[in-house]
């Protein structure tokens, strides 16, 4: 993966809404995975203005984990779960740089199975921005599938429509109330709960945890990894232009 900054603070999990479950710690490399951690002074990408090589190299299909809503509630004077709204604004602004850049794919980690222990007041915000988000999502020239487990009551009502991908346009692939192993255990049926996701080739983490937190891991078995210090709700759109430009400078082997 990328070079490993061991001095980046580790924060604790992500978040349009996310928080760390039992995810893979990225603190040593991982065969077939680069990781990268940037911190907010090395940014040199201006906002519009991608590296020509990064213009040839765009990935096909992004993952996104949005981490630090909790974090940037509080140093704003805020409860924990006044944090989760101020993520949705991001999210669509997000959302159109990929569209407008020509991204095919993108896959956004709202909320898991493990997020649903938090305090009800925390749940009950993460689950409205995450409907807020993807019915607006869903007006917006989108092919959307909602990712996770609809026969749980913390799955939004709202969104049970969209277990089945809906819209034309770039796929939007939104995990709620997603959890790894849930999406593991499709293949007794035989096969992944996952399986019209594409294979990712970025992923991109804001909040500085380096980990993908049960993040889609099958898809992202080959991903390279983009970690931002910035709290989610932070974002800016210089931050995917210098995870772009890291990228177009991998060597992306697949192992080859």
């Amino acid at each position: 993966m990328r070079p490993v900054d061991h001095n980046v603070s580790r924060h604790e999990r992500p978040a349009l809404v996310r928080e760390e479950n039992d995810g893979a710690v990225l603190d040593r490399p991982i065969p077939g995975r680069h990781i990268h951690s940037e911190r907010r002074k090395s940014i040199g990408a201006q906002p519009g203005h991608l590296p020509l090589k990064t213009q040839s190299r765009l990935p096909r299909h992004i993952g996104f984990i949005p981490d630090g809503n909790r974090r940037w509630a509080l140093q704003h004077g805020l409860a924990k779960e006044q944090g989760y709204a101020s993520g949705i604004a991001p999210g669509l602004a997000l959302f159109e740089a990929c569209k407008a850049l020509g991204v095919e794919e993108v896959s956004v980690y709202g909320f898991t199975q493990d997020n649903t222990r938090r305090p009800t007041a925390q749940a009950i915000q993460f689950r409205a921005a995450c409907v807020a988000f993807a019915e607006e999502i869903a007006r917006r020239d989108a092919a959307l599938l909602v990712l996770g487990d609809e026969t749980s009551k913390q799955f939004p009502l709202e969104l049970t429509a969209y277990r089945t991908r809906q819209g034309e346009g770039i796929k939007v692939n939104f995990l709620v109330n997603y959890g790894w192993e849930w999406d593991l255990d499709g293949l007794k049926e035989g096969k992944l709960r996952s399986a019209d996701v594409s294979r990712l080739d970025l992923v991109v983490r804001w909040g500085g945890g380096r980990r993908l937190s049960g993040f889609l891991p099958v898809q992202s078995v080959y991903a390279d990894i983009f970690v931002l210090d910035e709290l989610w709700p932070d974002f800016e759109p210089h931050h995917l232009d210098a995870a772009l430009a890291w990228f177009g400078q991998q060597d992306r082997t697949l192992g080859g």
